[in-house]
């Protein structure tokens, strides 16, 4: 079967205020910078290229209609982002004591993963997780 889209290489988060977002993906989620200019910063994440790039950047990329879509992408967050990590309640510990607000702690879902929620200092939710199976004995 022919699949015209087959990986994802990359993730971009569309953000008003770059310099508030690059230190928390950098500094409090400990990701390593590969790049940066004055309307984005970019990161290495295994396999995928994760990038932040400010609204106004973004919208004139995107679409010649370009205050109109800075408007639908100040709107708010339209999606999360989900990142498996070794352990969920460890990453949400370390997470809470550098000041992150979880939206929802570490909770074992029905269809097999351990999740816990937050969102960035714009909004942008995330979600961390672990099979369950894969969770360590108390």
């Amino acid at each position: 079967m022919y699949t015209m889209v087959r990986d994802i290489i990359a993730s971009v988060l569309f953000v008003r205020d770059l310099g508030r977002c690059l230190t928390f993906y950098r500094d409090t989620l400990g990701l390593e910078m590969q790049n940066s200019d004055a309307h984005s910063a970019g990161f290495k994440m295994k396999d995928i290229y994760f990038l932040l790039l400010d609204s106004s950047a973004a919208a004139s990329l995107i679409d010649s209609e370009e205050d109109e879509l800075k408007t639908k992408i100040e709107g708010g967050p339209r999606g999360l982002l989900a990142a498996e990590v070794e352990d969920v309640d460890a990453a949400y510990e370390e997470l809470s004591a550098k000041g992150v607000t979880f939206r929802r702690p570490p909770t074992d879902q029905p269809w097999g993963k351990r999740t816990a929620h937050f969102a960035d200092p714009e909004g942008n939710l995330w979600e961390i997780n672990q099979p369950i199976e894969s969770k360590p004995e108390e």
